[in-house]
């Protein structure tokens, strides 16, 4: 099929690529416009982009796409039969919808309609979720309310981070976008609407990274550092000073003696040792750091950190 994508980020890369793979013929390629990065604030283009020069694709970086008449008759003039559209960032209007007869795909990061939104891997781990997955659907005007066509379920790590499931479910939203267009082709995709039991995924914002011992179990303060890992990181200070937390676990019976703690302020430091690591008490259990980053510092092993570092026992993180 002619086929016009549209993405950002890696995650829609790997769908790009999977469909590239599969021989069907990109007649353009819709991405971000590139952003100033890093210190030097040099213009970087998006994974998607990379992608598309690296095959020689048409591309395409409108700034917007809502009342862009001119960006909307190129469309047009492309003649897609589908288009195809995986973390592009930008809500498309009703004209753009109406373009490919087959209509609009998107790759969802959820199992709809559940998480729908900008942030949906994010939310499943911050969440503790046991399941997620990918969603294939057809666009509708609305925020990811479109029909279903394939859904594949996963399971998420007990330790697993944001990261980390970001990795696995694009490649499975590649191979599952590959699919559905197989099927659509065919004739044979099925259609199922959603229903009213939906929740949703908003964007992340910086002040919920900083640690709230007071009011949070070990639980979801681990769920708070995975989800963040590696977006922006969960944070915390000591001192005065800023410390992100990279990596924790709810520590066992068999790593600490927990009794009796309930003196002590949500917080404390309740074993620093440099073999061992530092242990932290909660609101409910206790949490063990395993990956640090100092202020103006690189992240590192708990250990490697109290090498050069001093946490005392009984210091209290804020």
């Amino acid at each position: 099929m002619k086929i016009v994508f549209m993405g950002t980020p890696d995650f829609a890369e790997e769908s790009l690529k999977a469909i590239y793979e599969a021989g069907h013929e990109i007649v353009g390629v819709v991405t971000n416009p590139d952003r100033p990065k890093g210190r030097g604030m040099k213009m970087i283009p998006s994974p998607v982009k990379e992608f598309a020069i690296e095959k020689n694709l048409t591309i395409y970086q409108p700034e917007k796409v809502k009342n862009n008449e001119e960006f909307v008759n190129a469309l047009k003039a492309l003649k897609p039969d589908v288009i195809c559209v995986v973390a592009y960032g930008k809500i498309l209007p009703k004209k753009i919808l109406d373009i490919p007869p087959y209509g609009c795909i998107n790759v969802h990061a959820s199992l709809l309609p559940q998480y729908r939104g900008a942030a949906p891997v994010q939310w499943a781990v911050l969440n503790g979720d046991k399941t997620t997955g990918v969603t294939t659907m057809y666009m509708d005007v609305g925020m990811d309310t479109g029909d279903m066509i394939l859904k594949q379920e996963v399971q998420i790590g007990e330790e697993e981070t944001t990261g980390e499931l970001w990795d696995r479910l694009k490649v499975i939203g590649g191979k599952l976008l590959v699919e559905t267009l197989n099927q659509i082709e065919k004739g044979i995709a099925p259609r199922e609407k959603q229903g009213k039991d939906f929740t949703v995924a908003p964007m992340l914002s910086k002040d919920m990274a900083k640690i709230d011992w007071n009011h949070k179990t070990a639980e979801e303060i681990k769920n708070l550092v995975r989800g963040l890992n590696p977006i922006m990181g969960a944070y915390t200070f000591l001192n005065g000073k800023k410390i992100k937390f990279w990596k924790v676990k709810v520590a066992g019976e068999d790593e600490i003696y927990a009794e009796n703690l309930g003196f002590l302020t949500n917080g404390t430091v309740i074993v620093s040792d440099p073999k061992d690591g530092i242990f932290v008490k909660c609101k409910d259990g206790i949490l063990k750091v395993l990956e640090i980053q100092g202020e103006n510092a690189k992240r590192m092993s708990i250990q490697d950190y109290l090498r050069g570092n001093s946490i005392q026992e009984f210091d209290v993180f804020e």
